[in-house]
Formats: C-alpha cells, structure tokens, sequence
C-alpha cells in the first residue's frame, strides 16, 4: 500500500457518499445509475416501470412498444379465433392461415380504432371482445403518448464522459484527469463537479471501503460549451499522494462523479454522474486537444471523437513515491 495513503487512512473519511464502509463492488455505473440490486419486496413494487421506460435507450423503447402491439394484437387475434371466424364478417376463409391474418389485422384496425369496416364483429362475444380491446387501445396509447412526452421533454445534461480517466504531470506533480463535454446544442450554464473516491483498504484481515472527498483545481464554470477537464491535483491533502503505478493498478478505486449544471431551455437543473475505476484509470498519460478554430477562424470545433485520446507521457520522479 502506498505510503501517502497509509499515513492518512484513518483521516478524512467522509460518511456523505451514500454508500457505506461494507458496500463492495462499483458504486456507480457509467451510465450514471446505483449499482444497487433491492430485495425484500416483490418486483413490481421494486420497479419503477415509468422510470424505467424513460430512462431506456431510444432503441430499446421504441423496440418494446412494437413488440408489445404486436403481442397484444397476437392474444386479441387467438381470443377471435377461438370464438369463432364466423363471427366476423368479411373474413377471407379460403384456408387457415388466411383467415388468421384478416383476424389479425382486424385485432390491429379495433385496437387502433381505425376500424376500416371491411370486417366487423357479429354477435355478443365478438362484439365484447372487440370493445373492450377498442377500450385498452385507447389507455394504451394514452399511455404510449405520456411515456413520449416525458422522454422528450425531460431535462437533461446529455454530457459524454471520457471512458478513461489519466494521471498526468501537473505543476511539478500529478494530477488525477478525466474530461467531459456536452454533445447536444442545448445550453449549460453555471456547471458545478463534486468528486469523492471509494477506496478498499484491509484492516485487522477486515475489508471496508473509505470513501474521501476530493478537490478539483477548478469546481464551477460559467458556460459549459467546449469539452471541461476535470483536474484533482495529488499532492499531501490528496488521498492518492504517494500511490505508485502498481497501487493504482492493484488497489480497488472508484472515483465518483457528480455534475450538475442549469439548462436555460428549460430554466432547470440538470445532473448527470458517472465513475472511473481503478481498470479505467490510464498511469503517467495525458488527454490531447479536441477544439480547435475552423479554417476561416470564425468559430470553435468541438470533435467529440476525441475525447478518449490520450499520449504516454513521463511523470515527475517523486510523483510515485
């Protein structure tokens, strides 16, 4: 264990994180979210369904709404079926396969309440059936429009996090560096970084996680509109001074991230988190420029594919003592 950190192990541990000394594992996720699994209720009070739906990648929303229509105009196409295609009219009965289409697509045409009229219910059960799909069709879509409203008009920060983070020379010493940039054109101003990291230390042959503030260099900005590297200068009131390559390579870190900024848009506050473990953590490296001037000078180019590159550089020689 490095000297630095053995000297200052029992000082500074903060108990504001969140998470306790017997928490293991990585605290944070990198899309932001506790790396927490809850028992002791049944899942669906666990869950949250709204909050999951909205918190889904596009891809995977729009994936589970068609697959959920098609579903349930399968169930509402077999519950036809079975009473009967004879109960509707305009059916194409020329063989089965046939007739299970025209009945799916007259589930979809009620479940819509479209209802082109080509085929119709005849009879109670159909006629049942028929309305109290045309009655779940409209919650469902009521609902469907709901979960669109709240996806697109939910505020958020839509910042990129660099997937490593470095340490880099910085004034004669080193300093723990990651970066961040907005990747949509929506307007941040007054953006604050809180850092903290969870570091596992073994005492009388017990596991328990310390969890310590850290400083940044420069912790509130005006304008978030350029790419913002975050800097932790290690120096005798960090918790990593005097770790060594191999203890950040073998000691269980996680550094935790918390931005928060204020979008004029929707005149609210934003926040988005993120985390660097100890594998994420690249040693004696520095970030390379990603802005620079356009070819006629006149505006700033922010090239967000660079944001994960980096170059090998050397390190001061007491920097790992």
């Amino acid at each position: 264990m490095a000297r630095g950190f053995r000297k200052r192990i029992h000082q500074e541990n903060t108990e504001n994180s969140g998470f306790g000394a017997s928490a293991s594992g990585r605290f944070i996720n990198k899309d932001g979210l506790p790396n927490v699994q809850r028992k002791g209720v049944n899942v669906f009070n666990r869950l949250s369904w709204y909050h999951t739906m909205l918190n889904l990648s596009s891809f995977r929303f729009i994936s589970y709404l068609v697959i959920g229509y098609i579903l349930i105009n399968l169930v509402f196409a077999v519950i036809y079926y079975l009473i009967g295609v004879e109960h509707l009219t305009g059916i194409d009965k020329s063989n089965p396969l046939d007739e299970f289409i025209d009945v799916f697509f007259f589930s979809s045409q009620t479940f819509t309440t479209v209802g082109y009229g080509r085929i119709a219910p005849v009879g109670f059960m159909a006629s049942l059936v028929a309305t109290f799909e045309a009655f779940l069709g409209l919650l469902t879509f009521a609902i469907a429009t709901g979960l669109f409203y709240g996806r697109f008009s939910r505020p958020r920060a839509y910042l990129r996090f660099s997937d490593i983070a470095v340490i880099a020379p910085f004034k004669d010493v080193t300093a723990l560096m990651f970066r961040l940039a907005p990747y949509k054109n929506n307007a941040l101003t007054d953006a604050d970084v809180t850092l903290s990291t969870a570091i596992e230390i073994t005492e009388n042959e017990k596991t328990k996680t310390n969890f310590y503030r850290l400083e940044t260099q420069l912790a509130k900005i005006n304008t978030l509109a350029l790419n913002w590297t975050i800097v932790h200068k290690i120096d005798e009131n960090s918790p990593f001074y005097g770790f060594s390559e191999d203890d950040f390579r073998n000691i269980n870190i996680e550094i935790i991230v918390h931005v928060r900024a204020f979008d004029e848009v929707f005149s609210n506050t934003v926040v988005q988190r993120s985390s660097y473990a100890s594998r994420e953590i690249v040693y004696g490296a520095k970030f390379t420029p990603m802005y620079y001037p356009n070819k006629e000078h006149q505006s700033t180019v922010l090239n967000l594919d660079k944001i994960n590159e980096y170059e090998k550089v050397d390190l001061p020689v007491s920097a790992g003592e």
